[in-house]
């Protein structure tokens, strides 16, 4: 089996594959000096009440955006599953697709890993919008290749900019609001955020199109992708699990 991880700004995503299927899913806060003894008492135990055993691993491949997080989990990889780990952005790693932007090293490990899933799931001409701790636009173009994007905000990130820099504005929730007009501070906050962020969609989608000059399919990834996915028709697809499968390709493109 195939152990896939994902360190994100905010998660750490651990998940296990037998080949193209996923068996478990696993996922704990990202912190940069987090030990490999720590993350495998953490993980040991989750594996274990999902029914897989350690033996039962016998690869790994790693994308990371937190440089801090990468010597620990090679060493979880090396010392307690016995297998040195393939890792997104390495030299020896191949993406089997190509990256047509001016300094390749400087694309996050996950926009990267996010257009071979998609172009693998949905084929090319696509805006993968990822709704992390940033929200990236990622364009797939008609070969499949990474052709680049826009980095924003993230949704919470957002919010809690708006609750530290105003000193009567609270802290609150991201969620769908009844109106656009807000009749009370939460409310006008959580519509400006959200209705917001819908219209950013839409026209940066839009604009990307014109410029590419061609239709362009739009895949949503991310934890608030659903919910977002809910205001607007300019989403097609939203996928939950779009870059654990785009780390499954590319090990597979590097270790069949």
């Amino acid at each position: 089996m195939l152990l896939a991880i994902d360190a994100g700004n905010t998660n750490t995503v651990f998940a296990v594959f037998d080949g193209e299927r996923l068996v478990s899913s696993m996922r704990c806060s990202t912190y940069g000096p987090r030990t490999s003894d720590e993350y495998f008492v953490w993980l040991n135990r989750l594996m274990d009440h999902h029914g897989v055993a350690l033996a039962d691993i016998h690869d790994a491949i790693i994308a990371t955006v937190v440089p801090q997080t990468l010597f620990n989990l090679k060493r979880l990889c090396r010392d307690f599953f016995g297998c040195d780990p393939l890792v997104v952005g390495e030299p020896s790693c191949r993406l089997g697709v190509k990256v047509k932007v001016r300094r390749e090293r400087e694309v996050g490990a996950d926009r990267l890993v996010n257009t071979v899933g998609a172009f693998d799931a949905y084929g090319p001409n696509l805006i993968v919008v990822d709704f992390g701790t940033a929200t990236t636009f990622d364009v797939v173009d008609f070969e499949g290749a990474y052709a680049g994007g826009l980095i924003v905000p993230g949704i919470n990130l957002s919010l809690k900019a708006l609750h530290e820099a105003a000193a009567k504005l609270p802290n609150v929730d991201v969620a769908r609001p009844q109106s656009v007009i807000g009749l009370d501070t939460e409310s006008c906050m959580q519509s400006g955020v959200y209705w917001g962020y819908v219209s950013l969609i839409e026209g940066v989608c839009r604009r990307v199109a014109d410029e590419v000059g061609a239709p362009m399919k739009v895949i949503a990834t991310g934890g608030l992708s659903p919910l977002m996915a809910e205001g607007t028709t300019a989403i097609n697809h939203v996928d939950g699990d779009l870059t654990m499968r785009g780390l499954v390709k590319i090990h597979k493109e590097n270790r069949p």
